[in-house]
């Protein structure tokens, strides 16, 4: 009966399963942080750009002389 039972108390005690676990749930959570930025942002970002165009462009016009 004990040698049946030392390899399950030993698959029991083995915490390498664990790590790789946590490491997967740690990944997973930064990628839902990431995602989440990425969605909350994506239109200011887009916003800011168009902004930053149109000012660079009614510089480029007042600079050129093609303004009103």
């Amino acid at each position: 009966m004990q040698d049946s039972v030392h390899p399950v108390t030993r698959w029991i005690d083995d915490e390498r399963g664990v790590t790789s676990i946590e490491y997967a749930l740690l990944a997973a959570l930064i990628a839902m942080v990431v995602l989440g930025s990425v969605m909350s942002l994506g239109g200011q970002l887009a916003d800011a750009y168009t902004a930053v165009a149109a000012a660079v462009t009614a510089a480029m016009d007042s600079l050129l002389g093609q303004g009103p």
